[in-house]
């Protein structure tokens, strides 16, 4: 559970309870809950919960914030995902790099 027995972003975007065992509690204040529905919705909140249990406590928030992004760049770019962002910055940047060795 977060501090002050305020409900985690995830549980409060679920409206469940919020437990000590929550395992999304440390990743997902509850000021965050934008940052839970993006992931909620193209991973799934049983997904996230596996992964995180699954998970050294040391490679839990990186895990999240990977999530995050890439939940993120997915909901932007349905198609590519990440994977489209990085296309154009190696197009951006192999211009950039023609242009100063012209």
């Amino acid at each position: 559970m977060s501090s002050s027995n305020s409900a985690c972003g995830a549980c409060k975007y679920r409206r469940q309870k919020c437990t000590k065992e929550c395992v999304f509690a440390p990743y997902f204040p509850p000021d965050q809950l934008h940052k839970f529905a993006k992931v909620h919705e193209v991973f799934g909140a049983s997904y996230v919960a596996k992964l995180l249990s699954e998970l050294c406590a040391n490679l839990r928030e990186d895990a999240v914030n990977s999530l995050a992004y890439e939940a993120d760049m997915r909901l932007r770019d349905p198609v590519y995902g990440c994977v489209g962002q990085i296309s154009i910055l190696q197009h951006r940047l192999k211009l950039v790099q023609n242009d100063l060795y012209k």
